[in-house]
């Protein structure tokens, strides 16, 4: 098995996205949690994103919502990421939270509905060209909750026409990122419910079309890293939503459910190709901290997908193809099972240290006084959330 010296390099490159809306108030159906040192404005936002870039050295994009994180000057906002030592990421639409989106944006039966839902996608691109993202990301709660409500077949023709119609707006260097998820808020059928239904889309649009897996948004006992290594297989892996689930989508933690399924992916990535620095593939969280503070709740999260990189990257690759080929299925096993059983959390705090970070970030932030600091100045204005 290779050491973590032997591996430590590899580490070097790697960057996850965090979300802006991670460090709002957030909570479930029923009710939204305040907190004290909440954002008021996008540039706080981005403010605690870079907090967690300057403690873990993992996080260096920070990913945008719109309408959420809207301002009437992107540049100023991108030069003030700049400031802050991170650069705005993934830009995310959204047609979920209108009224006129109650029964659908891009698939809606109403033409004059879905050009609305077309139209803020082009204003997304438009905010994609001012502050230099190249990922334009969709997710759609687009569905039905009865059967008969809707025409199946024909939202899915609707959704085509209007994916096409933001793809031909794409520049060169941009993409569309199309994500998927098996259910909620619509509850009898969803228009983009899993990764087959989201590949024959983008599949269609060309080859700046991809597809987003959230590590969410599958039913139980999924076999998520297959679904990994079939897009890997394709080319079509776009980005990743890391978090973690128990029962539906709860968006938890990654890693903090089932650190062998995000071991599992993470290995997948790497034999698939998708961990090459210019491998194309996006990282990036999709979380919401109901009850514990949200920058050390990102700063646990990096260093999980950090850990568990780690881990799938000190696999003995040789000797488990080589126990595959003579159908060792115990000894191949062993393997696998002996890389995710190495505790490198010793070896992460001196890789740190060696490039001037904390040897516990976790610590280290809990020590800054930052977290003391946004709570006292953060007082008065009105709090974000979704």
């Amino acid at each position: 098995m290779p050491t973590f010296e032997q591996i430590s390099q590899q580490l070097d490159h790697q960057a996850i996205e965090v979300p802006s809306w991670a460090y709002g108030n957030s909570g479930t159906r029923f009710k939204v949690f305040g907190s004290a040192g909440t954002p008021r404005t996008v540039q706080e936002k981005i403010a605690d994103a870079a907090a967690v870039h300057r403690f873990t050295g993992l996080a260096p994009k920070v990913a945008l919502h719109i309408p959420w994180d809207k301002v009437d000057d992107y540049a100023a906002l991108t030069a003030y990421a700049a400031e802050q030592g991170v650069q705005i990421g993934t830009i995310n639409s959204n047609t979920f939270q209108d009224d006129d989106y109650k029964l659908g944006g891009l698939t809606h039966h109403d033409p004059v509905i879905r050009r609305k839902a077309i139209d803020h996608h082009l204003e997304c691109l438009q905010i994609m060209d001012a502050t230099g993202s190249q990922d334009l990301k969709i997710w759609l709660a687009d569905g039905s909750n009865y059967p008969g409500q809707a025409d199946m077949r024909s939202r899915q023709d609707r959704l085509a026409e209007s994916l096409a119609a933001i793809y031909a707006e794409l520049k060169d260097d941009q993409r569309l990122v199309l994500e998927y998820k098996i259910f909620e808020p619509a509850f009898y059928h969803t228009d983009v419910p899993d990764w087959g239904t989201a590949l024959v889309q983008v599949q269609a649009l060309g080859e700046k079309a991809m597809v987003c897996l959230d590590t969410g948004h599958h039913a139980p006992s999924t076999n998520v890293e297959f679904i990994v290594a079939q897009l890997l297989r394709l080319g079509r892996l776009g980005s990743f939503d890391f978090n973690s689930r128990f029962y539906a989508d709860d968006d938890l933690i990654v890693g903090s459910a089932d650190p062998f399924q995000l071991f599992r992916i993470m290995f997948e990535v790497v034999r698939g190709g998708g961990y090459a620095a210019d491998s194309g593939v996006a990282f990036m969280l999709d979380q919401c901290h109901n009850v514990e503070k949200k920058i050390p709740g990102q700063i646990r999260s990096v260093l999980n997908v950090q850990e568990m990189t780690s881990r799938a990257l000190m696999v003995d690759t040789e000797s488990l193809a080589a126990a595959q080929q003579a159908g060792d299925v115990l000894g191949a096993h062993e393997v696998f099972m002996d890389a995710f059983y190495t505790d490198v959390r010793a070896d992460l705090a001196a890789w740190r240290e060696t490039r001037g970070l904390p040897a516990s970030p976790m610590r280290a932030y809990a020590e800054s006084g930052y977290q003391e600091t946004i709570e006292a100045d953060r007082v008065g204005g009105t709090q974000l959330s979704w």
